[in-house]
């Protein structure tokens, strides 16, 4: 799939050494074809490896996609260049009057904290909101899943007795929903994180169901019946050393941290870790790309 993206973002250059299809301003324009515009809410702290992960993922699809890289404007992290963010990015103020055909709504390492306590929630609120009229489907990821979860439904998350982290293995249900299309009745998938979502007002709630979940972590993958909000708790995006590199570094820091679950070959973490869970994240995203953006967004926005 052609991906456009400015002539100079760094990411561009990792994707095609991987022989991935990127499509810079000059070659799109000369295209006589309606792209698709795909927002991302970057609330990664290493926003450039996000970027890589993101855009890898999108890749699996004959449709061209416009990316729009956004940031918050009440937060600035410390650990992206301003440069890169004045380059590449752009705030909500600065989109709002746009109509866009996917969000994406990155994890962020704040699930420790309540909602409210989050610098810039009330920012994120807003494109929440926002997204309900302007966007046609909106894809949430792990924390970021947790907070539409809560926004849009009310659902709450509660703290886990330890951290999970490793690769976990999951049941798929509703097999003729669109957005499974291509998953084994099991999959992996990555998860880091240290907190899970109420399941009872999950089961409860009339409006969402439950596309993957299993016994030791819970959901997975949810959608909203309307098909506009999709939320997926773990990480299918990341890279086969993302996990080691958040291993290593929580380390480093002498954080009480554990061996990743059925990450490491013999549990050695000096292994090169095994990856198993990228077929599944391709299909999840070509799928959503295909069947809830391409297929449900106009043409032309009114």
């Amino acid at each position: 799939m052609p991906i456009k993206v400015k002539s100079n973002l760094p990411a561009k250059k990792v994707m095609e050494k991987e022989n991935i299809f990127m499509m810079d301003e000059s070659r799109a324009a000369m295209q006589d074809i309606r792209p698709l515009y795909i927002a991302v809410l970057n609330l990664m702290p290493l926003k450039e490896d996000t970027e890589v992960q993101l855009l890898r993922s999108l890749s699996n699809s004959p449709l061209q996609i416009e990316i729009t890289f956004l940031t918050t404007a009440s937060y600035i992290g410390k650990n992206t260049p301003t440069s890169h963010l004045n380059e590449f990015y752009k705030t909500y103020e600065e989109i709002k009057g746009r109509r866009f055909d996917g969000l994406i709504i990155t994890g962020a390492p704040v699930e420790k904290m309540e909602f409210e306590e989050v610098q810039y929630w009330p920012e994120l609120v807003k494109i929440m909101e926002w997204s309900k009229t302007n966007v046609t489907s909106t894809f949430h990821i792990c924390w970021g899943a947790q907070a539409g979860l809560y926004y849009h439904y009310g659902i709450h998350k509660h703290l886990l007795e330890k951290k999970a982290v490793g690769v976990y293995e999951f049941r798929v249900h509703h097999r003729k929903e669109p957005l499974l299309r291509g998953f084994d009745d099991v999959f992996m998938a990555p998860h880091s994180r240290y907190t899970y979502m109420d399941h009872e007002e999950i089961a409860a709630c009339e409006d969402l169901v439950v596309l993957a979940d299993s016994e030791e972590l819970g959901e997975c993958i949810v959608i909203s019946k309307d098909r506009k909000q999709v939320f997926v708790l773990g990480h299918l995006e990341y890279d086969r050393m993302t996990l080691d590199v958040e291993y290593r570094r929580d380390m480093a820091k002498n954080l009480p941290v554990e061996l990743p679950k059925n990450y490491y070959p013999m549990d050695d973490c000096n292994a090169r870790p095994l990856l198993r869970w990228r077929g599944a994240s391709n299909a999840l995203y070509s799928n959503w790309i295909n069947y809830y953006v391409y297929q449900n967004t106009p043409y032309e926005w009114s």
